[in-house]
């Protein structure tokens, strides 16, 4: 029978678990200052276009 030590393997659930929190994060907010940059610039030429085509 092997001893397991129920305090390093409780302590190794958790950093696995808070590692898997941490690349979900890292996937749903973590962007670029360059993506942040060319998304804004994005939404500014589609507000743009729509107030070209707008009609009087």
């Amino acid at each position: 029978m092997t001893v397991v030590n129920l305090n390093k393997f409780r302590k190794a659930k958790a950093r696995a678990d808070e590692k898997a929190q941490a690349n979900q994060n890292a996937a749903k907010f973590g962007r670029t200052k360059a993506q942040k940059k060319l998304e804004e610039a994005q939404a500014e030429k589609a507000c743009r276009d729509l107030d070209g085509k707008e009609r009087e």
